[in-house]
């Protein structure tokens, strides 16, 4: 894609202009055209009856949305497309901004951590109240959503401790121990006195 030529008159045309030889065409399109060569077989983590896996490709591509309005490319993107074995065309992509020396790999365990994702926030809105605020400031939101992803993150360094494999009554927990002079809140100022 290159400016249209400059006449003499105005001012120099800026804008990218599509010819015969750049035509933009849809995901789909493309995904169809690629050799058989192209298409990896990827697992990227552990399902409660089996390992995932599917059929991927990557590419690098041009975005073509309203690039007549642009007066240089855009950069170049992965286009990370699935097409799982047994199905008539490929059902997902994605694009990604990742460097161009990228594994195929790595590409699809980030596409695929949405799950990860998607649990995590549902963990936090239900089990930590982030859905429960109810103000009306932007200031208190952001208050709220802090406080919930601070303990959020508390809990997860917490979990991270234990190892999944660890048994009851086999984790290295030491008790404190309690000092003398410890009252529990709560307790009457005659029993402190004492």
């Amino acid at each position: 894609m290159s400016a249209k030529r400059w006449k003499g008159l105005g001012r120099p045309p800026t804008l990218l202009r599509r010819d015969k030889r750049h035509q933009p065409i849809s995901v789909k399109q493309l995904a169809e055209s690629l050799p058989a060569s192209s298409w990896e077989n990827v697992s990227w983590r552990e399902g409660t009856k089996q390992r995932l896996r599917s059929r991927f490709a990557a590419q690098r591509v041009r975005i073509a949305h309203r690039d007549y309005w642009r007066s240089e490319l855009p950069a170049e993107e992965w286009l990370l497309i699935e097409w799982p074995t047994g199905e008539n065309e490929p059902t997902k992509y994605w694009l990604s901004t990742l460097p161009a020396d990228s594994k195929l790999v790595d590409l699809v365990r980030l596409a695929k951590h949405r799950w990860v994702i998607e649990r995590d926030y549902e963990e936090l809105k239900q089990e930590l109240g982030l859905g429960h605020y109810e103000g009306r400031s932007w200031r208190g939101f952001h208050h709220h959503g802090t406080l919930c992803i601070a303990a959020y993150g508390f809990l997860v360094a917490e979990r991270s401790r234990f190892s999944p494999s660890a048994r009851a009554g086999q984790l290295d927990l030491r008790t404190q121990k309690i000092p003398p002079d410890f009252r529990p809140r709560g307790s009457s100022r005659s029993q402190r006195a004492a």
